[in-house]
């Protein structure tokens, strides 16, 4: 097959690592095309390059080569500063214009804002497509304001509006000859560490089989089990949504109508309602989105032993030790470790937020902060006093502790709902801590230093 007529284009993907529903690949493939990844020096020279992070991205690059392989082209790799680089591809290869997803984080929008500046004194045109969210931030918006701050009624606007449709795969992909660039990187090339253990695979395939095999044995029952610990019923698919490896228009798409899949769909309206806020307030990825006047703790030890998870609080250490182990943490967990940090201990959610990032494979700055700060109380949510009770948590959602004992060892032994507060002398005797704070003492404080500010 001859090479289509016209000028090539660039596709550069960012956080739409997949060939199927990717409106910037489907544009730019009706003619010759470079696409093209730019491993971002700025990235990987900062604190969001983690081992978990990194590894599953190399890992989900390669599973795009070979997509892209299959429809007769090849994914192009580039490596320095971003800008640089794609204008570098596009003109040796002679390219009018750039697609590129259009993603909501001040680092993406200035990253591309900024290529879309250089390429039009090349005379280069930059153009942006959906596909990071289901609606793109700013298409609903309230009467008032520039987002929507309560989820409600965002939740009723996105149900209502016209979502686009989704677009199939290019059944071929060309690639210039002139396109040249550097192989994919082993994980360890990019960035030093060990990874997690149990960390999920990178790449749209293994994605899409996971997703399958979720929506065939566990959305039916998503409504009624996703905070069941133990039971592990949410889909797991949230690393893939942050890559891109799938799209969540397709997902929400795909699964709408099925049974259990209005409280699904309902978590991918509340990635978006964040998505849309930070593309709004940017600064909210750092600062607080309602100032409580907070004064945190220092408390580098309390911290430490959160990260550790040897706070002496079984579904805490729980959810710590799950993070470390596997690069991801249940949902409910999340929440659960979260309130601790801020409310037991009163430790900054930035460091806590922080930490995750180090760790999460699903480490997305909309969803990532904007959560961190709903449980802290600075964000959204109009209860910004609520605390959770870590026993009370535990004993609500992993009743029988299957979920401490799988990520808790020194606790296998202690059985049923005893091991949400194992005596002192079985601590002792088997090198569990005891509590580093009383969860009721701590929250008077934090509820007397609330109502001073």
């Amino acid at each position: 097959m001859g090479m289509a007529d016209g000028p090539a284009a660039v596709m550069v993907f960012t956080r739409d690592l997949r060939v199927r529903d990717n409106p910037a690949l489907r544009a730019a493939a009706s003619g010759p095309v470079v696409p093209l990844f730019v491993l971002d020096d700025d990235i990987l020279s900062s604190r969001f390059a983690r081992p978990n992070r990194v590894g599953f991205l190399v890992e989900a690059l390669s599973d795009l080569d070979v997509s892209l392989r299959d429809r007769g082209g090849r994914l192009v790799v580039g490596r320095g500063r971003w800008v640089d680089e794609v204008l570098r591809a596009a003109r040796a290869v002679g390219a009018a214009t750039i697609h590129v997803a259009d993603d909501m984080s001040a680092f993406a929008r200035h990253r591309t804002d900024t290529l879309a500046t250089d390429a039009r004194s090349h005379g280069i045109e930059v153009l942006r497509h959906p596909g990071v969210t289901v609606v793109p931030p700013g298409e609903i918006s309230p009467t008032a304001g520039a987002c929507y701050q309560v989820f409600t009624p965002y939740h009723r606007a996105w149900l209502a509006a016209p979502w686009r449709s989704a677009v199939p795969a290019p059944r071929a992909v060309e690639v210039p000859p002139d396109a040249s660039g550097i192989e994919i990187p082993a994980r360890a090339d990019l960035v030093a560490g060990a990874a997690s253990p149990d960390v999920v695979p990178g790449g749209e395939a293994p994605a899409r089989a996971r997703l399958a095999a979720w929506a065939r044995n566990g959305l039916a029952r998503y409504g009624d089990r996703h905070d069941d610990l133990p039971g592990d019923a949410t889909s797991r698919i949230s690393p893939y949504l942050h890559f891109g490896c799938l799209s969540p228009l397709e997902v929400a798409t795909r699964l709408q109508g099925r049974e259990g899949a209005d409280a699904f769909v309902r978590q991918l309206c509340w990635r978006d309602f964040y998505h849309q806020i930070l593309a709004a307030r940017p600064d909210a990825a750092r600062e607080d989105f309602k100032d409580r006047g907070d004064t945190w703790h220092d408390d580098p030890d309390g911290l430490a032993a959160w990260k550790a998870g040897r706070t002496g609080y079984p579904i805490v250490d729980a959810g710590m030790r799950q993070l470390l182990r596997e690069g991801f943490m249940h949902n409910r967990a999340r929440m659960v470790v979260a309130s601790f940090l801020t409310k037991d201990l009163m430790i900054d959610w930035r460091l806590g937020a922080a930490h995750f990032l180090d760790w999460l494979v699903d480490g997305d700055i909309a969803n990532n902060q904007l959560n961190w700060q709903w449980t802290a109380g600075t964000g959204t949510d109009a209860n910004p006093h609520r605390v959770f009770n870590p026993t009370r948590q535990g004993l609500r959602f992993d009743p029988q502790g299957d979920y401490v004992r799988r990520y808790v060892p020194e606790l296998a032994g202690v059985e049923g709902k005893n091991v949400h507060d194992p005596d002192p002398e079985i601590r002792a005797r088997v090198g569990y801590p005891v509590p580093i704070v009383d969860h009721h003492e701590a929250i008077e404080e934090f509820k007397a230093l609330r109502s001073r500010s």
